[in-house]
C-alpha cells in the first residue's frame, strides 16, 4: 500500500470520480505550477467504489471556479497547520468560458475558431445556454 503524506497548508480536492483526476489536474494548471501536488487515482471509497484525489500544498493561486462543471460531487478541504479549517462542496458556475462547447452547427463558435465558447447557467438549473445562439446544454 502506498502512503501519501498529509499536507500542512493547502487544499485537498476529494471525491473526484475515478479517472477524472488527471483532467482536473491539467485544467487547474497544476502540471506547470510551482506547487507540491499529489494526484492520487483509483483510491478505494465506500461511497463511490473508487475515486481520485488531488492534494495541493501552499495553493493560494489555484482557481477552482470551473471545478463544479468537471466534478460536481467533489469536495474541497482547506488545510491550515495540518488541520481541516473549512470544507465545502462545489457549485456550478454562473458563466463558463471554453469548457463547454456548443453543438449547434449554425453557431458562430463552430464557424469562427477565435470566438470563445461562452455559456450562461439558467437560474435555478444545471443547464447552460450558449451566449450566441441560445442552444441549451444540460450538464
Amino acid at each position: 500500500m502506498i502512503t501519501v503524506a498529509s499536507i500542512q497548508n493547502g487544499l485537498v480536492i476529494d471525491h473526484i470520480p475515478a479517472g477524472k483526476g488527471l483532467k482536473i489536474f491539467y485544467h487547474l494548471g497544476l502540471d506547470s505550477a510551482n506547487l507540491q501536488t499529489a494526484l492520487i487515482m483509483n483510491v478505494p471509497s465506500n461511497k463511490m467504489g473508487s475515486k481520485d484525489m488531488i492534494k495541493i500544498e501552499n495553493s493560494d493561486d489555484v482557481n477552482l471556479d470551473d471545478l463544479g462543471i468537471l466534478a460536481p460531487q467533489a469536495t474541497v478541504s482547506v488545510i491550515r497547520r495540518g488541520k481541516t479549517v473549512k470544507k465545502f462542496s462545489l457549485t456550478l458556475p454562473e458563466r463558463v468560458v471554453n469548457l463547454l462547447f456548443c453543438k449547434n452547427p449554425r453557431c458562430v463558435t463552430t464557424v469562427e475558431q477565435q470566438v470563445d465558447h461562452v455559456f450562461v447557467r439558467l437560474p435555478g438549473s444545471s443547464s447552460y445556454r450558449c451566449k450566441y445562439c441560445d442552444h441549451l446544454l444540460a450538464v
